[in-house]
């Protein structure tokens, strides 16, 4: 009796795991049905398949959090295929053994990289129309449509000012930015970009070419590749000119050059001119600089007969009570209007074949120096992650997959020795703790651009905080002088100081030859779009003693370790009195 028993058991064990694969297998089947209908019911027209339309099951599982995006490995990139067009998809790769993502103590670089994945979101410089019917010149708002027009990159007319919004731009919120700084024209380019100026581009062309629709408004054209759909702005919001003064900046009192002649390259005599006077002027002139000299009024760029570095005291340009001025000496004041001589960006035209980290800390200022790379050298800089936020503002980079070599270094803040090995060589960024824990912290409480609120810090969690991240912070050092293959260490802090001269070493780290011209031109759109703005929240020190004992071993740690690598140790400000 107990054998036919034990032979019941083992069937009702088969028949329970053979309806647990044949429901399996049907809803697959009912998903995939579901897909195919979906994509058969889109309606005629050049609209490509929606992302969520064209992606296998497995995609739709990762989109609902069923498998690790990790397991999906994006796809070689090609060195024959053109820059701008899109990776083909190739079948997804097995998955690393164990789950290696996971040891990151970071919880925003836990979420997998979903480069793979970027390749059905539309690219801005390539995307086609979205409707059948081309879009066409917004109705409203408080600029006319003056046409299309060819657009040049470098000697693009329109370059008084430039912003990027890959996700919400919108005419309107283009023409109310150029209002606000007095401009004539603003004119949108590729769905997602924005530039205003006082003159108009030489070359119109058809209607046609402006073919993209605005990212955040359906239906609108905002102009193409390489087109801009230009309006012209009528109504200039009330009080702009105020707010446009308010926007000039004294940079100091100056020699005038030898050779004013060649030097500045437009003037203005008027009998009392005033600074406000002269930067509107050079503003109308797209001029980021203004030189007042008693009278006289130039315009200029930053060059290097004039870079503005040698600034001496007020006194000898006026400034200050009954200070006489000095005929040799000039005012200078940084206008609106931003320098365009280095804002041109792309994608590298083969694929590099040194592969270059950026690797720092969280916290220590890797955005900002990866602003500084792409407009020294011209090339975009890609990311280990993808930051929604990073690419909608700009960079574009943040889309390509980390891996494609198609961009001049990728960021990381990854550390051990497999993810290092990866790299050909690496330029360590490294900053003061003490400023790296608190910008980190700011930015887990509070977004790129917000300060922790005083509740943040009052709690648990900033010593949990601190406990964490000091040790990441010297591990992270530690291990790219231990694996690292080739290494340009650079401070955070040097930078700030002395950009030019520390610029210009990371280029020629990075093989790239960069006029002085465009090195200045940096240096005078420096400050870049991730800055924490506004008024600081006051808040005690957040340090307690026992913090700070914590963070000077770690820093005592580092420092000794990149003295034995051969450099010269942290800077002073970092080490312990």
């Amino acid at each position: 009796m107990a054998k036919p028993s034990f032979r019941l058991q083992k069937l009702l064990r088969r028949t329970r795991f053979l309806l647990f694969f044949l429901s399996a297998a049907y809803l697959m089947t009912g998903s995939l049905l579901l897909l195919q209908r979906a994509r058969v019911a889109l309606p005629p027209g050049p609209r490509a398949p929606g992302p969520l339309q064209a992606l296998p099951v497995a995609a739709v599982a990762l989109g609902v959090g069923l498998l690790d995006s990790r397991a999906l490995r994006a796809p070689r990139v090609s060195p024959d295929l053109p820059l701008g067009e899109d990776v083909p998809r190739g079948p997804p790769a097995r998955a690393r053994p164990g789950p290696r993502w996971l040891r990151t103590r970071n919880p925003e670089l836990r979420q997998p990289r979903r480069g793979w994945f970027h390749h059905f979101v539309g690219d801005p410089q390539g995307a086609p129309a979205l409707r059948p019917e081309a879009p066409g010149p917004a109705v409203g708002g408080r600029g006319t449509y003056v046409g299309c027009f060819s657009d040049s990159g470098r000697d693009r007319t329109l370059k008084g000012a430039v912003f990027f919004d890959l996700r919400k731009m919108t005419v309107s919120h283009c023409q109310d930015a150029c209002a606000e700084r007095s401009y004539v024209y603003a004119g949108l380019e590729a769905g997602a970009e924005c530039y205003c100026g006082n003159r108009l581009p030489v070359t119109s062309v058809g209607p046609e070419a402006c073919n993209h629709e605005c990212k955040g408004e359906k239906g609108s054209a905002c102009g193409g590749v390489g087109r801009l759909s230009v309006y012209r702005v009528q109504e200039l919001q009330p009080g702009s000119r105020k707010r446009e003064w308010r926007t000039v900046t004294y940079r100091g009192c100056f020699r005038l050059p030898e050779n004013g002649t060649h030097t500045f390259p437009d003037s203005l005599l008027q009998p009392n001119a005033t600074a406000e006077a002269c930067s509107g002027f050079c503003s109308q002139k797209e001029f980021p600089l203004a030189v007042l000299r008693g009278r006289e009024c130039y315009c200029a760029y930053p060059t290097p007969q004039f870079s503005l570095r040698d600034a001496v005291d007020s006194s000898l340009c006026g400034r200050g009570p009954e200070a006489p001025r000095q005929a040799e000496y000039c005012e200078v004041y940084q206008t609106p209007v931003q320098d365009t001589r280095c804002t041109d960006r792309r994608f590298l035209p083969t694929k590099s074949k040194v592969f270059v980290a950026l690797s720092s800390f969280p916290g220590a200022g890797n955005t900002w120096v990866r602003h500084l790379i792409e407009h020294a050298t011209g090339f975009y800089t890609g990311s280990y992650y993808f930051d929604g936020t990073l690419y909608n503002k700009g960079f574009k980079g943040e889309k390509d997959h980390w891996r494609s070599r198609r961009t001049i270094c990728v960021k990381t803040h990854e550390s051990g020795r497999r993810e290092i090995e990866m790299f050909d060589s690496a330029i360590l960024l490294i900053r003061n703790p003490y400023r790296s824990l608190v910008a980190e912290f700011n930015r887990k409480c509070a977004g790129h651009l917000g300060y922790a609120a005083d509740r943040n810090w009052k709690s648990k969690e900033w010593p949990d905080f601190v406990n964490s991240y000091a040790a990441w912070w010297s591990s992270h050092v530690l291990d790219w002088l231990r694996y690292g293959k080739r290494l340009l260490v650079v401070h955070y802090e040097d930078l700030r100081r002395s950009l030019v001269p520390t610029l210009r070493d990371m280029v020629a780290f990075l093989n790239v030859s960069v006029s002085e011209e465009r090195l200045l031109c940096v240096e005078n759109n420096k400050e870049g779009s991730f800055w924490r703005r506004g008024r600081r929240p006051h808040d005690p020190e957040p340090f307690t003693p026992e913090m700070r004992a914590l963070i000077d071993g770690y820093i005592r740690t580092v420092d000794r370790a990149l003295r034995e690598h051969g450099g010269a140790g942290l800077p002073g400000e970092y080490v312990p009195r």
